[in-house]
């Protein structure tokens, strides 16, 4: 993340889900309010993004861990959680789309401070005002820590929370990635969803270049892969630190649950996981009451 200026990463994600909306009409995840925060001249580009078919995978993934992620926070809200916190938020627009502010949900975006100051910008260009159940809470992680800045924002970390945190993972260090399980893990009955990506070596040789170039590509805009995880070693990291329910979707799954015929085309193997850790007991239990 640079110290001025947007996070690419934010923006290209930002990207995706407004292509989804107009190419395949939102089916796996809709946002009214995705190209709303898109300056004009990303704005513009949508059309050569929506014609790339590289591009389809990435956006097509990214949709279903959005899809995943609110169906999660929709269950925590059910069984009484107030508080999102929204890791990494860029420019989500769940605060803009929240169906629970009746219920006094509260939600706190966490981010880059220079992150949250272009969302603003970008909030009020599109005219839209950033609701009162919503709390930024800025948070620059070379001289503050997560606990510190949610603390400032209002956060209680004696009370129920969800936590959503997508494309940030393989940004991360592994410390930094064990210390916000840590804080997660630290919080009542939380719950939390997380996207990882695996490491090259289990991509299979005709693949392996086309990801590590996509590796090379973030680095060289600032924002290089710093963690990457097999899927026993997620499960065993989250395990250690109380969480007793652990779902780890991979493409496969994540195909066959959200994309419907949409899956035609998309390569089934090593990629992206999503994944939910829970701490709540009787959740954990219904889990593996599962058939």
């Amino acid at each position: 993340m640079r110290a001025t200026g947007p996070s690419r990463t934010a923006l290209g994600a930002a990207v995706h889900r407004a292509v989804h909306q107009r190419v395949e009409g939102g089916a796996i995840f809709a946002d009214a309010f995705a190209a709303s925060l898109l300056d004009d001249e990303t704005r513009a580009r949508l059309d050569d993004a929506a014609a790339d078919p590289s591009q389809r995978p990435m956006r097509l993934f990214i949709a279903a861990r959005s899809r995943f992620s609110e169906e999660t926070l929709a269950a925590c809200v059910t069984r009484g959680a107030r508080q999102v916190v929204v890791l990494g938020a860029g420019l989500d627009t769940f605060s803009l789309r929240n169906p629970h502010a009746g219920q006094d949900l509260r939600v706190f975006e966490v981010d880059h401070p220079a992150t949250q100051q272009w969302k603003c910008e970008r909030l009020k260009q599109a005219r839209l005002a950033a609701p009162a159940s919503l709390t930024f809470a800025p948070v620059d992680f070379e001289r503050q820590g997560l606990a510190d800045g949610l603390a400032a924002a209002g956060f209680a970390v004696d009370r129920p929370a969800f936590f959503q945190w997508l494309g940030v993972v393989p940004y991360l260090t592994r410390q930094a990635f064990s210390l916000t399980l840590d804080f997660i893990a630290a919080v009542p009955d939380s719950e939390v969803v997380f996207d990882y990506a695996e490491p090259f070596e289990n991509y299979p040789v005709e693949r392996r270049d086309n990801v590590m170039a996509i590796a090379e590509s973030a680095a060289a805009r600032g924002e290089p892969w710093l963690g990457l995880y097999k899927p026993d070693e997620i499960s065993a990291i989250l395990r250690s630190k109380g969480f007793r329910t652990v779902e780890d979707l991979g493409l496969a799954e994540l195909t066959e649950r959200f994309y419907g015929a949409l899956k035609q085309g998309i390569r089934i193997g090593p990629g992206g996981h999503v994944v939910r850790a829970g701490k709540n007991v009787q959740r954990a239990l219904a889990a593996t009451e599962r058939p």
